[in-house]
């Protein structure tokens, strides 16, 4: 009995010190809705890279309207995608910060939050200029290389998990980036696939 009380006693001042040191309200829904909300964007924007192909390029021929046309499109799946996927997680780390008692706004979260925007405003800026000089195709896998080196960045101040995720992001990247073309793919695999898979693991572990 006492050594059940001791281990019990442990697990408690585990538990404290992760709460004292790290921001552990992020939420395996979270994983989840963006998951499938980037899994949809991904579909929509491949179907209109396709249509585009089928329109434009029967003879070889590069339409550069249509080619601004279908860039704006894309950015605009992009954007979209962000804020739905921003609101979700937001809403879904609310909650979980309630349910266990954490503080949103604390010491851990700007950590985590600094650690994590740098590589993805440095990311950011350099697809931006990417996209400004024509080469969009490098952009998909940029977007998860970046992602997944601030996931890396990030993970010292959250759950390890995190890192695993931004370790598998970065190899998607690098995939990308030596096989021009297949980037949508790789981006629904990534910040789609990946994140249903990363949440619903996070649901059975800290749940």
């Amino acid at each position: 009995m006492k050594r059940d009380k001791y281990i019990d006693d442990l697990k408690d001042i585990k538990d404290l010190m992760n709460r004292s040191s790290k921001f552990i309200s992020l939420s395996g829904w979270s994983g989840i809705s963006i998951g499938i909300v980037a899994l949809i964007a991904a579909f929509i924007a491949h179907f209109k890279i396709q249509k585009w192909y089928t329109l434009n390029s029967f003879d070889g021929l590069l339409n550069g309207a249509a080619i601004e046309a279908l860039k704006i499109e894309l950015l605009l799946i992009a954007g979209i995608t962000l804020v739905i996927s921003l609101v979700f997680g937001i809403i879904f780390t609310i909650n979980k910060s309630k349910r266990i008692n954490q503080k949103l706004w604390s010491k851990q979260s700007k950590s985590l939050l600094i650690n994590l925007l740098i590589p993805l405003v440095i990311g950011g800026i350099l697809c931006l200029l990417f996209i400004q000089k024509g080469n969009y195709g490098v952009v998909a896998p940029l977007t998860l290389l970046f992602y997944g080196l601030a996931l890396i960045n990030a993970s010292s101040y959250t759950i390890g998990e995190i890192k695993s995720l931004g370790i598998l992001n970065c190899i998607l990247g690098l995939i990308g980036v030596y096989q021009i073309g297949i980037g949508v793919i790789l981006w629904g695999i990534g910040f789609g696939v990946l994140h249903i898979i990363y949440g619903i693991l996070m649901k059975i572990k800290h749940n």
